[in-house]
């Protein structure tokens, strides 16, 4: 029998750390189901003692979630593992993930402590988790660039206090693949007690190898869990992407020879989650779940793939999401048949109320665009769609705009503020900017744009045109989402989400809080 590989993901804790990523409870929750349906073995649902908002989306969560573990980060210490325990205790599987650095320019410099009242400090954090907890995982953070001698003695150290898990963070990215697999293999090797714990691996992307390395630790090292992010989402350069984990272990079972519990055609629908919900957009060149992933160009390649599919793929692009089916519905299709191609798709749908908003939004677009995607649908359920619509500020109404060679455009958009319908006009070099500067003539909000991105949905002059606004504001930063056909009113809608989550103080930027990342 293969060992079986743990999928740890932690898109809504370490991957919500992205700038612009927070979530509300309610997003959370959403992408929270969706992982139990790609049956994520542990799900990291946030940091309990960061703020009232993540303690509160993690107990809802571990209210919710029945078959996956459902685990809340904690520093080393009693108040911080307290709150943790207090947040999942719900949960029918639940864990306390505790850390604390252990470099040595990390505990000189940051933490200002010895080397002994690190380990101290460890095994008590340990202990007092493991008293309340059978499920119980340690991470020195800055693991990777920690002395080996010191690091051997934490980890033996916390074995014996109740650690079941072991996890070896490789904080900044520094790692290389062959080198961060022999570090494992070493540590496990050196450590007496090292067959009491599971082995688990945290990589950061910032030289690119985070997939890499973290395979190498499990190959070469020996670890059993890779601590993951749909789309590789996190903080600088992201982290290691659960799609490519996932995928390269099922492709490479001759070589890996390793059990998942992974359902992968869930991978596409979670993927398009939380990209909508986050506003990161995924490149179209992206491993598994990017738009271009199973496409083929070049004729030689075209020749080949319709000769016989495996000239040139590893994998089917159904087995993980993609529908093979593009082309699907139109206009004159009705509510059941919409339903089921929901249904096909994997896209969770939390009540009727939201199928019947997705649904009016989906024949309002079928009557301006002749051919539906399935891309197009997804879009439907994205973070400007179904949820939440009735409690948003900030409602696009409708937009026009005036642009010609030589002249300098304008627009005026309406849109409702607190419930109450405005009209705005404005002129701008073009008409996006035009339309910006209508909607901030009437909101005032003052923050700053930094950044603004523009991708197709589908393939065609018919496509959707899907925009990506980030703000910032006070230390806040945030992202919205627009999707259109319309560009300028995509672009419209995009700034109006953003504006909305600036307003919402429920979407807390968790970069702001007086926290320690691993």
């Amino acid at each position: 029998m293969a060992d079986k590989l743990i999928i740890f993901d932690t898109t809504l804790r370490d991957g919500e750390q992205s700038p612009g990523a927070s979530m509300t409870r309610e997003e959370k929750l959403r992408i929270a189901r969706q992982l139990e349906r790609l049956k994520v073995d542990v799900i990291e649902a946030g940091f309990a003692a960061s703020s009232n908002g993540d303690f509160e989306a993690i107990r809802a969560i571990a209210q919710t979630i029945k078959e996956s573990t459902v685990c809340s980060l904690a520093r080393a210490n009693d108040r911080d593992i307290a709150r943790a325990l207090e947040a999942v205790a719900p949960a029918p599987r639940r864990r306390v993930h505790t850390f604390i650095a252990t470099s040595a320019l990390h505990m000189e410099k940051k933490l200002r402590m010895t080397p002994e009242q690190v380990l101290d400090q460890a095994v008590r954090a340990v202990s007092f988790a493991r008293n309340s907890i059978d499920d119980v995982e340690f991470s020195p953070e800055d693991g990777y660039r920690s002395d080996p001698d010191f690091l051997c003695r934490v980890l033996e150290a916390v074995i014996k206090a109740g650690a079941t898990t072991l996890n070896i963070p490789d904080t900044v990215g520094y790692g290389v693949p062959a080198l961060y697999g022999e570090f494992i293999h070493m540590l496990r090797e050196r450590v007496p007690n090292s067959d009491k714990a599971i082995w688990s691996v945290h990589c950061h992307n910032d030289l690119g190898m985070a997939v890499a390395n973290s395979l190498a630790g499990v190959k070469i090292g020996g670890a059993r869990q890779v601590e993951c992010t749909i789309n590789g989402l996190g903080e600088r350069a992201g982290n290691t992407a659960l799609e490519e984990i996932v995928m390269a272990v099922r492709t490479r079972r001759d070589y890996f020879d390793l059990e998942l519990g992974i359902d992968a055609s869930q991978i596409v629908p979670a993927s398009k989650l939380v990209s909508g919900i986050t506003g990161f957009v995924v490149q179209p060149n992206k491993a598994v779940v990017g738009a271009n992933a199973f496409a083929h160009a070049s004729g030689i390649h075209q020749d080949g793939v319709l000769k016989a599919r495996d000239t040139y793929e590893i994998m089917r692009a159904e087995d993980v999401g993609w529908a093979a089916n593009k082309i699907v519905l139109g206009k004159l299709s009705g509510r059941n048949a919409f339903k089921q191609r929901v249904q096909e798709l994997g896209i969770p749908v939390e009540s009727d109320t939201d199928l019947n908003a997705a649904f009016t939004r989906f024949k309002d677009l079928a009557d301006r665009k002749s051919e539906i995607y399935d891309e197009d649908i997804q879009a439907l359920f994205s973070a400007d769609g179904v949820d939440g619509v009735e409690q948003e500020f900030y409602k696009f109404v409708s937009m026009s705009q005036y642009s010609e060679t030589g002249k300098r455009p304008s627009a005026r958009v309406r849109f409702t503020v607190g419930g109450a319908e405005v009209n705005s006009e404005a002129a701008g070099n073009g008409p996006v900017d035009a339309s910006i500067r209508a909607i901030e003539a009437e909101v005032g909000s003052g923050a700053e744009m930094v950044l603004y991105s523009v991708n197709a949905i589908s393939g065609g002059t018919e496509a959707q045109g899907e925009v990506t606004v980030r703000l910032t504001k006070a230390g806040r930063i945030v992202n919205g989402v627009g999707t259109d056909p319309d560009i300028v009113a995509a672009s419209a809608k995009a700034y109006l989400s953003a504006l909305n989550k600036l307003h919402d103080k429920t979407k807390l930027n968790p970069q702001t809080a007086e926290e320690d990342n691993i």
